[in-house]
């Protein structure tokens, strides 16, 4: 997976892949609603909603941008011609009229979205590869980032530079954004920071936030712009105090390649990544209400669906906890508890499910792409979705019972 995006309302996920096509899943179920939509005839970059929902605008390595109905995948405008490289990145305007597209040709170009003229640009100034785009919240104004470590903010009507270049990251800008009351800039960048630039003057006002071990490729703001989120290299997803620079969440292990683009839902109370992995996971990103408590659901080897509600506290039975021969539960030191708060849940790329510095529970490698994570509330992917139910867990000497079930 290359690219996602929410819908609008909130209710669908558009995704880009690297095999050419988009698909629309539903955002609670992971059904397909959509898709796959065919005609691009390389690996698709960038997708986006346009602000009604009705249309889906991607941007792909054969150098073309393409406007489709989001419900039945018909194209409804030929493809876009003018950019002689890859298109990266593609946004909508906020009233849907325009396009902006970034490439690696160095360029930006701003498209009528009905007609798939070039209406402005080609914008110059970077000296190398375009690689994200995005438009302010009011449309009059664009911020690229680029292979030239630079960020820029353009007059999206006449292409005149209107603040920028700038300066701080010490390699390749890889994602940008504004923040919804346009005032702030995020980026994230190869030297694996992330900054928060005043948009008129270029001045860092929070950052380098420092927490990602490789490439940072994605960052976006919350809607309400208090929170940003980003994906890495490093295969995990953080999120940050968008002016502090602490880390609210994570970074959570759950992905097993690199995470190439995450993005908040609407409303703030979701995340989406897309990853290598050839997964799609939707994260519950209410922190303050949850504080990385327990999920809870069951485990099954070829289940499709996903059960997920967190709870502050586990009650638990006699009964040995629902397993199968892919998981194990590791011994909690101490004796047993009939009430036990589950907090700092977090998978590691090993397999183990860890609460606090404790190991909990092991799945195994081949398996862990299907496993979602305890703030997971759906997994998409191609081989199905395995969960985990934790409200029969055994603590200290009764893990005996359950480990012996399972022995033969």
């Amino acid at each position: 997976m290359l690219a996602v995006a929410f819908s609008p309302d909130g209710t669908r996920i558009v995704s880009g892949s690297a095999d050419k096509t988009i698909q629309v899943w539903d955002a609670c179920t992971g059904t397909t609603v959509a898709g796959p939509f065919h005609g691009h005839t390389s690996y698709v970059t960038s997708v986006v909603f346009s602000p009604d929902g009705a249309h889906i605008v991607s941007g792909s390595w054969d150098k073309t941008i393409r406007v489709w109905d989001a419900c039945t995948g018909t194209i409804v405008a030929d493809p876009f011609h003018g950019h002689t490289a890859i298109v990266t990145s593609v946004a909508f305007s906020p009233d849907g009229i325009h396009i902006v597209s970034g490439s690696y040709d160095n360029t930006i170009r701003v498209w009528n979205t009905h007609t798939g003229i070039t209406v402005a640009g080609p914008f110059s100034g970077h000296t190398s590869y375009v690689t994200s785009v995005a438009f302010s919240s009011d449309g009059t104004h664009i911020v690229s980032g680029s292979y030239d470590n630079t960020i820029q903010v353009w007059d999206s009507c006449t292409g005149i530079t209107v603040a920028g270049p700038f300066h701080g990251h010490t390699d390749i800008v890889t994602s940008v954004a504004f923040s919804s009351d346009d005032i702030h800039i995020v980026s994230g960048s190869w030297d694996e920071t992330i900054r928060v630039w005043d948009a008129f003057t270029g001045t860092t006002v929070a950052g380098p936030f420092y927490g990602h071990t490789d490439i940072v490729t994605s960052v976006a703001f919350s809607s309400d712009g208090t929170h940003i989120v980003s994906g890495s290299w490093d295969e995990t997803i953080q999120v940050w105090n968008a002016c502090t620079g602490t880390t609210v969440a994570g970074p959570y292990h759950c992905h097993t390649s690199y995470v190439i683009s995450v993005a908040f839902s609407p409303d703030g109370t979701h995340i989406v990544s897309g990853s290598y992995d050839n997964t799609i996971r939707v994260w519950d990103a209410q922190f303050d209400d949850h504080t990385n408590k327990i999920t809870s659901g069951s485990l099954s080897s070829n289940s499709t669906s996903i059960i997920s509600g967190l709870v502050n506290q586990i009650n638990h039975s006699t009964s040995s906890t629902i397993v199968t021969p892919y998981a194990l539960v590791h011994p909690l030191t101490g004796s047993s508890t009939t009430n036990f708060s589950f907090y700092n849940l977090q998978f590691t790329t090993s397999g183990w499910l860890y609460l606090n510095t404790l190991p909990i529970l092991w799945i195994s490698r081949h398996r862990f792409t299907h496993m979602p994570h305890p703030r997971n509330t759906l997994l998409i992917g191609p081989d199905g979705t395995a969960f985990a139910s934790y409200s029969e867990l055994l603590i200290g000497t009764q893990w005996s019972e359950c480990f012996l079930e399972y022995a033969t």
